[in-house]
């Protein structure tokens, strides 16, 4: 099936250069329509409360709750080939994951895999744990995916995924031994999954995932968000990130009274949305700890045949790594690093 249509979900957002990203920046700088896009604008962030962001997420899931909407993002699986190929036990951490998109497709290819998938709303996990529940014909499938409410942005990712003491004797390679999870911080989490290997927390996690979920950070708490993804991971841990690109189509569109900061827009149902470039994506990770393994624009020319349009996709494509341990290779480093 022809790479760039509609009708191929699968093919249409794998990493490509359908075009050259350099050239629709010309064109879209050049075009008078769009020169507000560049305007200087203040961020109206601080006056809009991180709860009104919460809820305007909530009722966007709400309303989008059919089965329609659901769409599995298995091209993922071809862009980051490392879920694919990790030893038993490994666990990814979903941020953001929304009604299970993500993790289904993962789950089904990797039978070793745990995802644990956070999300700001319950009723979006509730929805999450449905799909996955009925896409399951194993127990184990449901028995690997375990869901908890999180706004990464204002309160952190809890303890027991991995909490200071257990990090410190993982450094060391030592046992867990305490039994203490933190709580509070606007948080409302249990932890209903006890492991028989660990006493406190799971210990961190071997990769995160970041799906479109950053953008919907205001901007000014996205360094926070990056740095909660470097704590948690375990030395050597990858994070997969893809999210919206400067001068993709979705910004475009926008209008002027959408504008609530530098690229960064608000619909009307108060849902935010950021547009990176590679070197705010690079500046957040690198500022957080992370070294750089693969990062660059994924150009996708999409065709509407319906309607016989052509549109212009713009997603930033990203691997970043927390540095191993010191004189220790990690099983986690990248054999082909860009």
């Amino acid at each position: 099936m022809e790479k760039g249509t509609t009708s191929s979900e699968g093919e249409a957002q794998y990493f490509c250069k359908d075009f050259h990203w350099e050239d629709l920046r010309a064109e879209v700088e050049a075009n008078p329509s769009y020169a507000y896009h560049f305007e200087s604008a203040s961020s109206s962030s601080s006056s809009h409360p991180p709860e009104s962001d919460v809820l305007a997420w909530k009722q966007f899931h709400l309303r989008h709750a059919s089965g329609r909407f659901f769409k599995e993002r298995r091209y993922l699986l071809k862009e980051f080939p490392e879920l694919l190929s990790r030893p038993p036990n490994s666990k990814l951490l979903e941020v953001g994951c929304g009604n299970g998109s993500t993790a289904l497709p993962i789950l089904r290819a990797n039978k070793d895999l745990t995802v644990y998938a956070c999300d700001c709303s319950d009723e979006t996990l509730e929805r999450a744990n449905e799909i996955i529940s009925d896409a399951s014909t194993v127990a184990s499938f449901q028995h690997r995916f375990r869901t908890f409410c999180c706004d990464l942005s204002t309160g952190g990712f809890p303890n027991w995924l991995a909490c200071d003491p257990c990090r410190d004797k993982f450094l060391q390679k030592q046992s867990y031994c305490l039994s203490d999870v933190r709580e509070g911080n606007g948080l409302h989490f249990t932890n209903p999954y006890p492991s028989e290997e660990v006493e406190c927390c799971v210990g961190g996690v071997d990769f995160v995932t970041l799906i479109f979920t950053l953008s919907a950070v205001p901007l000014e708490r996205m360094p926070k968000s990056v740095k909660e993804c470097f704590l948690v991971l375990k030395p050597g841990g990858m994070v997969f990130f893809r999210d919206y690109g400067l001068y993709d189509m979705t910004m475009l569109r926008f209008e002027r009274d959408k504008r609530v900061g530098f690229r960064e827009y608000m619909r009307s149902d108060g849902t935010r949305s950021y547009f990176f470039c590679l070197d705010a994506v690079r500046n957040l990770f690198l500022g957080a700890g992370f070294t750089e393994l693969e990062l660059d624009y994924c150009c996708v020319k999409s065709i509407n045949r319906q309607k016989g349009k052509c549109m212009q996709r713009v997603w930033v494509h990203g691997k970043f790594q927390k540095p191993a341990l010191r004189n220790e290779k990690s099983p986690l480093v990248c054999s082909e690093v860009r």
